[in-house]
């Protein structure tokens, strides 16, 4: 039996909304694919989410990147600022 999917509200930006569309068009992912892939490879690399129990998705990028390009550092300073 799946595990249950607990729904909630999301506000984002519009240009991250449209960002996060185009990846997950990409990919080939409905947007809430995509964004609990990302989730679970952020936690997992976080240490928030043990790799064991991030089961239920596909598996986060390698450390060094994956196919949309490299993953950076999780301490390094965001991009444009």
């Amino acid at each position: 039996m799946p595990a249950e999917r607990k729904p909630f509200l999301l506000r984002l930006d519009p240009k991250v909304l449209s960002a996060l569309q185009r990846w997950a068009r990409d990919d080939l992912r409905s947007l809430n694919a995509q964004l609990e892939f990302l989730l679970r490879g952020v936690l997992v690399r976080a240490g928030r989410l043990p790799a064991d129990a991030a089961g239920g998705g596909p598996p986060a990028a390698p450390e060094g990147g994956g196919p949309r390009g490299p993953v950076p550092p999780r301490d390094a300073e965001p991009s444009g600022k």
